[in-house]
């Protein structure tokens, strides 16, 4: 299951309900993307972050 470097996010699991109250399970998946950045060494990583702690960190991008 794919994870978020910064925040740690995941897939979400719970129940889709009908107007008629039925449950049937579904997912909510993060919004994951694929950078490169680079780490405390200087050295380039290619990580998945979601797009709110995209948008919320300042990140060095490469």
């Amino acid at each position: 299951m794919a994870k978020c470097y910064v925040t740690g996010k995941t897939t979400s699991f719970g129940n889709k309900r009908s107007h008629a109250l039925n449950a049937s399970r579904r997912t909510w998946k993060a919004n994951l993307q694929t950078v490169r950045i680079k780490d405390e060494n200087g050295n380039v990583k290619r990580v998945k972050i979601s797009a709110k702690a995209l948008k919320k960190l300042e990140l060095e991008r490469v």
